[in-house]
């Protein structure tokens, strides 16, 4: 029962997804293309909610719902080349299969049965990920 408000707010999630076409294959495609606005109105929505989420956070010392103290470490950028590596490797994966990770559950609970041959690759990379992460350069 204490989980049940993640599985709402994950289900009006997939929902939102799926309403707002940000699981169109086609969509992903136009964006990659610069032939539409559309994705990228969605992202740069996404990324001024989290500034300001993360503003507030920031400002009115918010706790989790066990009453922990949220704390946002600040970023350390170094050289930039854990950024520029991980992000082509994350915007290859994205633009090969089409779907960033968000979308992944929600072709699946729309029954795109192929979405799992891309949940299977996001898991394999996350874990191939995990075994060389001391030798990479953070």
């Amino acid at each position: 029962m204490k989980l049940l408000p993640y599985l709402l707010v994950g289900a009006l999630f997939g929902i939102v997804l799926t309403k707002g076409e940000m699981i169109s294959w086609f969509r992903m495609q136009e964006m990659f293309r610069f032939q539409a606005f559309h994705m990228f109105g969605i992202v740069g929505s996404a990324v001024a909610v989290a500034a300001a989420s993360l503003w507030l956070i920031r400002k009115s010392q918010v706790q989790s719902i066990e009453g922990e103290p949220i704390v946002v470490p600040p970023k350390t950028l170094g050289n930039g080349s854990r950024y520029l590596f991980g992000g082509t490797v994350f915007g290859l994966g994205w633009g090969l299969s089409g779907v960033c990770p968000g979308p992944i559950f929600a072709l699946l609970g729309n029954g795109v049965a192929v979405a799992v041959v891309i949940l299977a690759s996001a898991l394999i990379g996350a874990r191939l990920y995990a075994a060389v992460r001391d030798k990479l350069p953070h």
